[in-house]
């Protein structure tokens, strides 16, 4: 099995939202904060970097790991506050939790009687 050199593989992710929050998971053991590249334009949220080999200049005879340059793009499908955005690695793991937009929070209505 080969990798072929210049391909870009789309970073698996799961995200999921609270009531205050969308949160975005993905596994990227062995990169540090420095390694990816995080952007929020508009409704786009874009995550990108480069996992690199810890081996070159050798022959594998499987290599299922994935190596390279990657990137994902999500579309946000609701309003976000993208300066309150926080990311944060652990044990491998790259977790971005991004504030809801006041508009996007469930919000409570007092039922009153007449």
């Amino acid at each position: 099995m080969r990798r072929r050199s210049g391909y870009t593989y789309a970073l698996p992710v799961d995200v999921y939202s609270t009531e205050n929050e969308l949160v975005i998971e993905a596994s990227v053991p062995g990169l540090e904060p420095g390694d990816v590249e995080i952007t929020i334009e508009g409704e786009k949220l874009t995550i990108k970097g480069e996992r690199r080999a810890p081996l070159e200049n050798v022959d594998y005879h499987v290599q299922e790991r994935r190596y390279g340059l990657f990137t994902r793009t999500l579309t946000l499908n609701l309003p976000v506050e993208s300066e309150g955005a926080e990311a944060v690695f652990e044990k491998g793991v790259l977790t971005l939790t991004i504030p809801k937009a006041e508009e996007a929070r469930p919000k409570m209505i007092k039922v009153r009687s007449t």
